[in-house]
């Protein structure tokens, strides 16, 4: 039973199965992939005589292999998906790891944005803020200078004077 679900995990990438069945399938298949990191005849004798099948063992030298060659192990992921409406069993998809994109991409922007190194933090802000500076510069030079015309005296100015003064006298 698990050369058969190992056959199925190498060539369709995913499974869905209980989570008895994929802890065991973990422990059946993720030696045979380090297995297939180094390419040799012994070690495709070796994997053959686990899984049984050409096809298998061909896809996971080639493809499988050529994924996971930097991964130091881990090679599945087991992702619990519920129960089995029959019998109540708990359910699960056990993966490949590095053939999920939509894992390995938001991963890979995430490392990127989080990024840090001793010193650089002071420099972006440095390198932006003159940046800033010169931006507005640019627009207060470019803006034309409008100078006001002298206000022209009202008819109700006088009249508050001459209010004022004859206060003033009382």
């Amino acid at each position: 039973m698990l050369a058969n679900m190992a056959n199925s995990l190498i060539e369709h990438k995913r499974i869905n199965t209980t989570v008895a069945k994929a802890k065991a399938l973990k422990l059946f298949v993720e030696p045979l992939i380090t297995k297939s990191k180094t390419d040799s005849t012994h070690n495709r004798r070796i994997v053959f005589s686990y899984l049984k099948n050409k096809n298998a063992v061909t896809e996971l030298f080639r493809e499988v292999a050529a994924k996971v060659g930097d991964r130091p192990g881990g090679y599945t992921r087991i992702i619990k998906t519920g129960t089995r409406l029959g019998d109540n069993a708990e359910m699960c998809m056990i993966e490949l790891v590095d053939f999920n994109e939509i894992y390995t991409s938001a991963k890979k922007e995430a490392t990127k944005s989080k990024r840090r190194r001793r010193g650089g933090s002071g420099k972006s802000q440095k390198e932006e803020a003159p940046a800033v500076e010169a931006a507005t510069e640019e627009v207060v030079e470019e803006a034309p200078v409008v100078e006001e015309a002298p206000k022209a005296e009202t008819p109700e100015a006088p009249a508050d004077e001459s209010n004022e003064e004859e206060k003033k006298g009382e």
